[in-house]
């Protein structure tokens, strides 16, 4: 790329809110780097890509059809890719391993900032990333494999959407039509029972404890049996106490 060229982006994502936030970052990260096409699929992306031929495309991996990765795999190499994901941590490093550049949801400065000063050394030098067909094919078999569990809560908050790491929370409690998802500062109501989020939560993080109640399991301090053989589960920096149910209670037990 010539240095008196100002370089394009594109940012492709299905959240409008996220899409906007992220460019709002790049604002702030890269003041030069200009938002060429800002889209909402992979159809989309790939015509503005086409039409635009960005130096750098910022691409969900999971938004309608065609997906990031397959996104990604058709557009060559003279454009840099960054891969954003609502994986966790663990899944990542499949990303890292790649070295190809990727951001975590919901993308914080810091970490964004990374990847600009990245991006800015691979466009100085004239180098492209190299996505060649067996690192894509690797990348979106370890996707496909990767369970799409739950990492992030969108929690309105009178006009404003704010997003909360699911790792925060410390246990969500049942609340009438919704949840309560308790965070370490306070509480926050989810518009979605709790059996469905048990069934997009990572049963190895977050642990249903009772009907009413699943438990990140990272946040227990312990679990102390009764002598009806009932445990109770103490918080590290929570008040409550937390009953466990009959039917959970082989969680607890040692083996």
């Amino acid at each position: 790329m010539r240095a008196s060229r100002t370089p394009k982006a594109l940012i492709a994502d299905d959240e409008p809110a996220l899409r906007a936030e992220l460019e709002r970052l790049l604002a702030d990260s890269w003041p030069d780097l200009a938002i060429a096409a800002s889209v909402g699929d992979g159809a989309a992306a790939l015509e503005a890509i086409d039409r635009l031929k960005p130096d750098v495309a910022f691409l969900d991996i999971r938004m309608p059809p065609p997906s990031g990765l397959d996104v990604a795999r058709v557009i060559g190499t003279e454009t840099a890719v960054v891969f954003v994901t609502a994986y966790d941590a663990h899944a990542i490093e499949a990303f890292e391993r790649e070295a190809v550049d990727y951001l975590l949801k919901p993308v914080t400065a810091p970490r964004l900032e990374e990847t600009v000063n990245r991006l800015q050394r691979w466009l100085a030098g004239g180098r492209r990333t190299l996505l060649d067909a067996r690192t894509l094919g690797s990348l979106m078999r370890r996707a496909a494999d990767a369970a799409a569990y739950l990492n992030w809560l969108k929690v309105g908050r009178r006009e404003q959407v704010e997003l909360v790491a699911v790792d925060d929370v410390r246990f969500f409690r049942a609340d009438r039509k919704y949840t309560a998802a308790v965070t370490r500062e306070r509480e926050h109501l989810v518009r979605t029972s709790i059996a469905q989020l048990a069934a997009r939560l990572d049963p190895e993080r977050f642990w249903r404890i009772h009907r009413g109640s699943i438990v990140n399991v990272a946040a227990i301090r312990a679990a102390t049996q009764d002598l009806r053989g009932r445990y109770r589960v103490t918080l590290k920096d929570r008040p409550e106490v937390l009953r466990v149910s009959a039917a959970y209670g082989h969680l607890f037990r040692r083996m």
